[in-house]
């Protein structure tokens, strides 16, 4: 694992999001991007962990697709992308560039509702 600081994370953050389709970018409503170093404590119980799972990114927050008349004065939606997690699955820059950016990607889809059958489905129809 190499050493990259917060602000250089959050550079490569905004570039993603910069090269991302931007009609869903546009789209995404109160939604707050954020990064840690790594999940919380909290986090590895909600999404049930084991012990050397590696979780990348993390949408919390309620899609799109449910939400309802009611969906007034609520918190922001999450999306937290993992620095430490993702500098484990990288070997160079490009690398960590293009897995920010698909850890971004899964998240935004999240948001919109796509569970992770339907996120599998569109990326073989794109390749």
């Amino acid at each position: 694992m190499f050493e990259l600081t917060d602000e250089q994370f959050d550079t490569l953050i905004t570039r993603a999001m910069d090269e991302l389709p931007q009609e869903y970018i546009k789209g995404l409503d109160n939604v707050a991007i954020v990064m840690a170093d790594e999940p919380t404590e909290e986090q590895k119980i909600k999404m049930k962990l084991r012990d050397h799972a590696i979780l990348l990114g993390l949408y919390e927050g309620i899609p799109l697709t449910q939400r309802g008349a009611g969906y007034t004065f609520v918190l922001p939606d999450k999306i937290t992308l993992f620095k430490h997690s993702i500098l484990r699955v990288v070997r160079n820059d490009d690398e960590l560039f293009e897995q920010i950016k698909r850890t971004l990607w899964h998240e935004i889809a999240h948001y919109y509702g796509l569970n992770h059958a339907q996120m599998d489905k569109l990326q073989s129809k794109n390749k």
